[in-house]
């Protein structure tokens, strides 16, 4: 019973890195250019580089919807389907 949940929690653990990776590498990404363009100019505008971040990010989880919410569905469907096991 306890394999069972700590697998369980290790599979949801991994699950949730996978889905961050992508929008937090590009948030980094575009934040970084923003940043060197800010300097590069010297515009001091404080709200650019969290807008951008923001954009990005939803876009990212635009386009990479299906890749990343999949496992998550996955997850979920065994979670309940197990969960008379894990919970006895």
């Amino acid at each position: 019973m306890a394999s069972d949940v700590a697998y369980s929690l290790a599979g949801g653990l991994s699950i949730f890195l996978t889905m961050v990776l992508a929008p937090l590498g590009a948030a980094l990404v575009s934040g970084l250019l923003v940043a060197i363009l800010q300097a590069a100019t010297q515009i001091q505008d404080q709200t650019l580089p969290q807008t951008v971040k923001l954009l990005v990010v939803v876009g990212v989880f635009a386009v990479m919807a299906g890749a990343l919410f999949t496992p998550l569905a996955t997850y979920a469907e065994d979670i309940y389907a197990n969960f008379h096991t894990m919970v006895r």
